[in-house]
């Protein structure tokens, strides 16, 4: 993996086959190691300094211990062994499934990482790991479990929402304007131009083949910039800051406006605050201090797209969004339908059963809920 510091350009050709190759995917040991990196003060990323805060908290009641992995991912060289961060088999990878790909990775790949990471001067561990890389590898992979569990398992699944989110919205941008539109919206360092992908800022100019396609992994607790691994024991990957990743960390930690705790109650306005960032029922739930039923998720509200939308389904996880109105300021987004007695809704008969309606905060915050079919 190569840290992009210097000022000529990376190309990288795609045939049509490769390009058609191409995939997105999600990595949760590339979340570990750029924490950890993070933790190092390796291009320290400042919308992850809640996060950040509160690891080194954590580290600083109950250390890490990880002697094997630190030295190799946190110095003062340009670049990093690739082989921390395997490309993805698939979009629905776990911790598990990335650190055995990574236990996989073959002596001489080991060892050719290791020395263009390091040259002739390899540091002790490096030297260990060139003599035993099988068993220096299965160490490597319980330091980065221990890791993940400690510091990214706990904040994983609001991660992963914004990463699916990330994914979704890439997949219609690549739908609507195909590759060219996927590249120049993905990070303004990247262009795509006649079957190439180039990357500005890179330390040596030149040209490369990605073989098999590429896989681009959105990255929540990444540096500002785009990271792409060229000598790769799978497929060339391209990691890139995730969309919407910098409120993940304060979705939830505001308070709420006095007029939509005046008007839903202090829970509800909680889980309006929480939906800046992309969170399933369970995340809502648990930032609301209540359970899941509590969270109002009624299926045909759920289908009124200007108060709030669904993603694609993940595995058994579906993230919900703010929308634009939802932003401006439209209660019906976590409280969808306001029951009032002096409310008509519009084309129901009056009677002394409460009606339903939308009710929004302010004039001009975009479009109200429709009624209740």
């Amino acid at each position: 993996m190569r840290y992009i510091i210097g000022s000529v350009p990376l190309t990288v050709d795609l045939s049509v086959s490769e390009l058609a190759s191409t995939r997105f995917a999600i990595s949760p040991l590339s979340e570990t190691v750029s924490g950890l990196q993070q933790l190092g003060n390796r291009e320290r990323q400042e919308m992850n300094l809640r996060w950040i805060r509160w690891a080194v908290e954590e580290l600083a009641a109950r250390p890490l211990t990880m002697p094997h992995t630190w030295p190799l991912i946190v110095h003062d060289r340009p670049s990093w062994p690739q082989f921390f961060v395997p490309a993805p088999v698939g979009a629905g990878t776990t911790i598990d499934d990335d650190l055995a790909a990574m236990r996989r990775t073959t002596a001489r790949q080991v060892r050719a990482s290791l020395k263009r990471v390091f040259g002739d001067d390899l540091p002790a561990v490096a030297a260990e790991l060139v003599e035993h890389p099988g068993a220096g590898l299965r160490v490597i992979a319980a330091e980065l479990r221990e890791a993940y569990d400690r510091l990214v398992a706990p904040h994983w699944s609001r991660i992963r929402a914004v990463l699916d989110a990330d994914i979704a919205y890439r997949a219609k941008q690549l739908a609507a304007g195909r590759a060219r539109r996927l590249f120049a919206d993905l990070h303004p360092d990247l262009r795509w131009h006649d079957g190439r992908l180039t990357l500005d800022g890179w330390r040596d100019d030149r040209v490369v083949r990605a073989h098999g396609g590429l896989v681009l992994l959105p990255v929540v607790l990444s540096p500002p910039y785009v990271q792409v691994k060229l000598h790769t024991t799978t497929q060339t990957t391209v990691r890139y800051p995730a969309r919407g990743a910098g409120a993940l960390w304060t979705a939830g930690t505001r308070p709420p406006s006095g007029s939509a705790v005046r008007l839903l109650g202090r829970p509800r306005a909680a889980l309006l605050e929480a939906l800046r960032s992309p969170a399933t029922t369970t995340d809502l739930a648990r930032a609301g201090r209540v359970a899941e039923r509590g969270v109002p998720t009624p299926r045909r509200a759920a289908r009124q797209r200007p108060c709030r939308r669904r993603s694609e389904r993940a595995q058994r996880a579906v993230p919900d969004h703010r929308t634009r109105p939802g932003s401006a300021g439209s209660i019906a987004l976590v409280m969808p339908w306001i029951r009032s007695p002096w409310i008509r809704s519009p084309g129901r008969p009056t009677s002394n059963r409460s009606s339903v309606t939308a009710v929004r905060l302010s004039a001009g915050a975009g479009p109200a809920c429709p009624r209740e079919p």
